[in-house]
């Protein structure tokens, strides 16, 4: 069965990145009313009904954009917390201003834009917040070291935000995507690519579209009993022996 979205307004953090428009497309061919954050006016996939120009960086920008949101539609029903950055940087080299910037943008805007979400949707009977991790979240990979430490957050913040959040009808849950193919991928990490796709049972990378599928299930009625879980979107990567 797929999802119907129909008369469910979204909104989509990071929706000018390659996964956030990939859910963009995904979520309003279902049907959802699409509202795409983007950072600064960009170029957007089709099916955006309308968009918040915001930095989440700023701690009052998940507050406007919730406002903005209603302003306009009247309602939020579902919430995709998509926006992250992912630099690469050794272990020992990471500076405290790179550490907080990856807490504040992967983390803490997520937290934020979490809260004023559950209080529009408690008004209108409840609603659905995803956020997007990593398997990093519990595997993580070497120069990720604050990455995955966000990622992980993100998991254990869908769990606990489902616990207080379940009595007034608000779900949450993560996705965690694996390696998923990008425009430049195959030219900056070739050995990679190669090592991913002779280990995953699936033979392949991801694609957008594979979390965007995930993302609209847990958006639509056909999840309603589910709450506070990881969803793993990884080609069964993570089933694979490290030993």
């Amino acid at each position: 069965m797929i999802a119907n979205l129909e008369h469910v307004v979204v909104v989509v953090t990071g929706a000018n990145g390659g996964l956030g428009a990939a859910i963009v497309r995904v979520l309003a061919a279902r049907g959802a009313t699409v509202v795409a954050h983007v950072r600064q006016a960009e170029s957007l996939p089709g099916g955006v009904a309308s968009t918040v120009i915001a930095d989440l960086g700023d701690p009052a920008a998940a507050g406007r954009i919730m406002a903005e949101t209603l302003s306009v539609h009247g309602r939020v029903d579902g919430l995709v917390n998509c926006a992250g950055v992912q630099p690469v940087v050794p272990f020992a080299a990471i500076s405290d201003e790179e550490w907080q910037q990856m807490l504040d943008i992967n983390l803490s805007a997520a937290h934020r834009l979490t809260q004023h979400a559950a209080a529009a949707m408690k008004d209108h009977g409840g609603g659905s917040i995803v956020h997007i991790a990593s398997i990093e979240g519990s595997r993580p990979a070497v120069g990720h070291a604050h990455y995955a430490v966000s990622k992980a957050g993100l998991i254990m913040h869908a769990k606990a935000a489902a616990l207080e959040l379940g009595p007034i009808g608000v779900r949450v849950n993560a996705v965690s995507p694996g390696l998923l193919a990008r425009e430049g991928l195959d030219d900056d990490w070739p050995e990679g690519i190669a090592r991913w796709v002779q280990r995953a049972p699936l033979g392949r990378l991801g694609t957008g579209e594979d979390v965007a599928q995930a993302c609209a299930f847990l958006l639509s009625p056909e999840s309603s009993f589910i709450t506070g879980t990881d969803l793993i979107v990884d080609g069964g990567m993570s089933a694979c022996p490290s030993w």
